[in-house]
């Protein structure tokens, strides 16, 4: 079964070419995905903080988020489509992306006060509930779901892209709406609740491949191409929170 989430899907490759030459010594654990998880979450918040506070809100705000989604994106193809473990690499992608977060959310905060408290808890919150529902075998990853939420993350993608060309071309606000205090209809906001349910559920799917990852005996190394995927999906999960309550709070 193959991960929901871009960046880990290919680690089933992986693990299988590695499985017949690797010994124990040198295999990666859960522990070690969840230390370098939380690490690459407390680098990216800090950044995010500094973000918040150092950069010039009304100067410097097009500047940085163009710089640093055009940086955290080339990153994160980059390292998705190489298998890149090198931390190095890794760490430079979650500095970029807590600084779009720290500038963005900012933006968002001015507008609606404490929603970026809000999109944190909720985000948090969701993949600890999902964690919880994986660990007690509630909710079990099976080849139909992967297809599933595979199919749906893509099209998501795909309409976004599109959406966003339209928006810069002719300014129409379809499925997503940029602007921070623009009205919104109800296709905006189903398309942010399914986005949220697709992200929610790609975590099942992540968890079983880094449980089967670290039964077959993978490379320690990948345990940061592990944790690199799982702050991808955090950080979407994030975002798509984070524009729905901008939407509840109009």
């Amino acid at each position: 079964m193959r991960s929901a989430n871009p960046v880990l899907t290919r680690l089933d490759d992986v693990r299988r070419a590695e499985r017949q030459v690797l010994g124990a010594a040198d295999t990666m654990t859960v522990a070690d995905v969840v230390s370098r998880t939380v690490g690459l979450l407390l680098l990216t918040g800090a950044t995010a903080a500094v973000a918040w506070v150092f950069v010039p809100q009304a100067v410097w705000i097009p500047a940085a988020l163009a710089g640093s989604s055009l940086a955290s994106l080339a990153l994160l193809l980059f390292i998705s489509l190489r298998q890149v473990t090198n931390p190095p690499l890794i760490v430079a992608y979650a500095v970029l992306q807590g600084l779009l977060l720290g500038v963005a959310s900012r933006a968002f905060e001015l507008v609606y006060p404490g929603i970026v408290v809000q999109a944190v808890i909720g985000t948090f919150g969701v993949f600890l509930g999902m964690a919880l529902l994986y660990r007690a075998r509630i909710v079990r990853a099976t080849p139909r779901m992967a297809r599933l939420v595979a199919g749906v993350l893509l099209g998501i993608l795909v309409l976004s892209l599109v959406n966003l060309a339209a928006y810069l071309f002719t300014g129409r606000q379809g499925l997503v709406v940029y602007s921070l205090t623009a009205r919104v209809g109800w296709l905006p906001y189903l398309f942010s609740v399914v986005a949220i349910i697709a992200g929610a559920f790609s975590f099942i799917l992540d968890f079983d491949l880094v449980e089967r990852s670290v039964r077959a005996g993978l490379s320690r190394r990948y345990a940061w191409y592990c944790a690199f995927g799982l702050l991808v999906g955090l950080i979407f999960l994030y975002w798509q929170i984070l524009r729905l309550l901008s939407y509840v709070r109009r």
